[in-house]
């Protein structure tokens, strides 16, 4: 499908959410002491996204490292190398804001790791749901600038308002992005709000969905430069609404690149994200929606798991790996193509007369359609496949596009001529409308849940 299609994805440049410098504030462990609050440590995630413009800028984060404070250097001896790794992380400071015309998350320049959850509702309360997202939105606002959800308290027989693990961390860049779906919308009685082009998305061609990686009610993906720092936030979401929401399913993912001009690379070698800049170019053309009132400023978001078959690709000749990309391994260009971004004719010939890229090949299938879309894809890595032995890999394919029928078109597109089919299974797939963005003393999904 459209998710390995580089064609399809497009590099995020322009951010629409600027970087904001961290304003003076209490550090976390002075903040600690104060109040006796214990800190706590774990976790670890990986995930991939799509980059900034390769042909343009990075992030605009701060990225000089910071000399540590003599309480600040490691005092454990039993970590490797002293104080060898003691200057702070060049992203700990980068901040986006929450509030904007938009939620971040979408046009941001992606992050290296990605927490994606969805969750059911367990009521069809509507002030209960109302609360809920009232929570999340002063919860969220606080994350993203790398504070706790809430100040801890001073009642050491209470548990504590936040479970600490990015105490001793910035905010890495983290955003948070909220989605629901067709079925949220029915479940709480708002079907005359519910626009026509949002229902569940149509069983394609191969699909192999299984129940529990598919559908739900409402999906939040935490985007950071540090894994845990990713996770935190949605365990902090999940514990707020507990008595509210049931978690469905989830997956981290990572994303490999060394500056933010780089294409990143997904685990077939290929750059993967190539194509994102035309389609942020025009983004109020392929990206956000202007109706409903509710929608206006938001977007459809699709989530597709896909299992990659590694082992099997890795038997595949390097022709034959180009020929079903339909792009070049090494530095990206389309064949034919000398450069990544040059622009792609897929009726171009070679020198013999034959089509210079296959017309099977899944960018050249993908560019047919002429549609585009937002990609913001992360690879993921999850252990070892229990029935086969296999590494249990693959893509989470995450896209953004002003109406579902963008990716619909393009689904429907590759069909069963994809070469990419033989070396990918669709395991997973859902479809949200993630709210247009959030104004001070507003609440996410206002418009709608307002009757």
């Amino acid at each position: 499908m459209g998710k390995l299609n580089q064609s399809l994805c497009q590099s995020e440049s322009a951010p629409h959410h600027q970087l904001v410098s961290p304003a003076p504030r209490l550090p976390r462990r002075r903040f600690l002491r104060q109040f006796g609050a214990l800190g706590a440590a774990g976790m670890g995630a990986a995930l991939v996204g799509c980059q900034p413009n390769p042909e343009k800028t990075a992030a605009t984060a701060d990225t000089t490292a910071v000399a540590p404070k003599d309480g600040d250097k490691n005092q454990n001896p039993k970590h490797a190398g002293g104080d060898a790794n003691s200057a702070k992380h060049g992203f700990a400071d980068s901040r986006y804001d929450f509030y904007g015309e938009h939620q971040a998350g979408i046009t941001t320049p992606a992050q290296r790791h990605i927490y994606f959850l969805v969750m059911d509702l367990h009521t069809d309360q509507l002030d209960e749901v109302k609360q809920m997202f009232k929570d999340w939105t002063v919860a969220a606002a606080n994350l993203t600038q790398g504070k706790n959800i809430k100040p801890y308290g001073s009642n050491a027989f209470l548990p504590p308002t936040d479970t600490g693990e990015a105490d001793s961390l910035g905010a890495y860049g983290l955003t948070l992005t909220f989605g629901v779906s067709p079925s949220f919308i029915k479940k709480l009685g708002l079907t005359a709000k519910q626009p026509k082009v949002f229902t569940e998305l149509p069983l394609f061609p191969r699909d192999q969905l299984r129940p529990e990686l598919s559908g739900g009610d409402i999906c939040i993906q935490a985007c950071a430069e540090d894994a845990q720092v990713a996770f935190h936030a949605i365990r902090q979401l999940v514990r707020q609404a507990r008595a509210t929401i049931t978690m469905r399913w989830s997956q981290s993912g990572f994303l490999g690149f060394d500056h933010g001009e780089q294409t990143p690379r997904n685990l077939f070698g290929f750059k993967d994200g190539t194509a994102n800049q035309s389609t942020i170019k025009d983004a109020d053309k392929n990206i956000w929606a202007q109706s409903p009132d509710w929608m206006t400023g938001g977007t459809y978001l699709v989530a597709r798991k896909i299992q990659m078959h590694l082992e099997t690709w890795d038997r595949t000749s390097l022709k034959g790996q180009e020929d079903t990309f339909g792009r070049h391994r090494d530095n990206g260009a389309a064949m034919g193509s000398a450069h990544e971004f040059d622009d792609v004719d897929i009726h171009k010939k070679s020198a013999d007369g034959k089509p210079a890229i296959p017309a099977d090949s899944h960018m050249a299938l993908a560019k047919a359609s002429g549609v585009e879309m937002l990609r913001r894809s992360y690879s993921y890595s999850s252990g070892i496949d229990a029935k086969t032995g296999q590494f249990d890999s693959g893509l989470l394919f995450i896209s953004f596009q002003k109406s579902p029928e963008q990716f619909i078109a393009v689904q429907n597109a590759l069909g069963r001529m994809d070469r990419m089919n033989e070396y990918i299974t669709h395991i997973g797939s859902g479809l949200f409308a993630c709210f247009g963005g959030v104004s001070a003393g507003q609440y996410l999904g206002q418009q709608l849940l307002e009757v």
